[in-house]
């Protein structure tokens, strides 16, 4: 059933959404999201999403557009209640967002699948009782690693490689370091950690390490046991890797792969280089190299 103006939006989705950073989180930019929580008062001051705003009621019980909200000028707009999974069974988080729609939001409203409850029992480090971030709190809001495949496989930089944190919120039991640097989180060589020294250069061979990469992470996936793959600033060196992961696992094609990556990670850019040995690994894979790298996209 479809709802005019609205969207389901899966968890992974919004857990990625207030990840998405350059220098600074993508959530310093006041039009980058408006993230509505429609329960009631209570629930809402006893937890909520970080960043999530109470959506006002006026006295017949109806929902308002929170103040200084600028529907017209917001990227991403997300409502969310308890626990609403589709759009047909309406509530709460529907009722908001169609709302929302109505006065004027600038692209479709998305539902939370699954509401408040889903996505706190899956991402419990993301609740908070914090009502109001200053400007400066959220440049420093520091952003946790992409998640590319739910409970297993996450896109990261440096400093979220050597984080314990992360490392305990989203239960990392293996490493693929693709710095130069020797990481410092796992203090000894292991089973838990695969270190590809390659520079972020166009001549720089990172194909030749592609297969052993995908073999990594498959011990990792047999055993249940999520891994990040990072690099200095997330970017090129580990996405070439997580594509590639991706082509192997899935059997996706390149362009498959890396539209995937995309959707997850908005600031991924590989270098050419990397781009033509992902096309290089696409005809080792499947006997033929299908997607078109000229393609400005790549």
């Amino acid at each position: 059933m479809e709802v005019e103006g609205l969207d389901v939006l899966e968890p992974t989705d919004l857990y990625n959404m207030l990840q998405q950073a350059t220098i600074y989180s993508n959530l310093s930019d006041p039009n980058y999201l408006l993230l509505i929580d429609a329960r009631n008062k209570n629930e809402y001051n006893e937890s909520h999403v970080v960043t999530a705003k109470k959506a006002p009621k006026d006295a017949e019980g109806s929902f308002g557009v929170p103040y200084d909200a600028e529907l017209e000028c917001k990227q991403n707009v997300v409502v969310y209640d308890s626990n609403t999974k589709t759009l047909r069974e309406g509530g709460l988080a529907i009722d908001c967002g169609v709302m929302l729609w109505e006065k004027g939001s600038r692209n479709r409203v998305k539902i939370l699948k699954g509401g408040y409850e889903e996505f706190s029992a899956l991402y419990p480090f993301l609740r908070t009782q914090k009502v109001m971030f200053m400007p400066k709190e959220m440049d420093e809001m520091k952003s946790y690693p992409i998640e590319i495949i739910h409970g297993f496989l996450y896109l990261g930089n440096w400093r979220q490689g050597n984080a314990p944190y992360i490392q305990k919120d989203l239960k990392i039991k293996g490493h693929v370091n693709c710095c130069l640097e020797s990481e410092t989180f796992f203090s000894e060589p292991g089973p838990h950690l695969l270190h590809l020294q390659v520079n972020d250069e166009v001549e720089a061979d990172l194909y030749s390490k592609l297969q052993n990469a995908c073999a990594f992470i498959d011990t990792h996936k047999e055993k249940n046991e999520a891994v990040l793959v990072f690099s200095s600033l997330g970017i090129s060196r580990s996405a070439t890797v997580i594509v590639a992961y991706l082509m192997h696992h899935f059997k996706w094609t390149l362009k498959e792969a890396y539209g995937h990556l995309t959707q997850c990670c908005s600031t991924v850019r590989p270098n050419r280089g990397f781009i033509h040995q992902l096309s290089k690994f696409e005809e080792y894979l499947f006997g033929k190299a299908t997607t078109q790298i000229e393609d400005p996209n790549y």
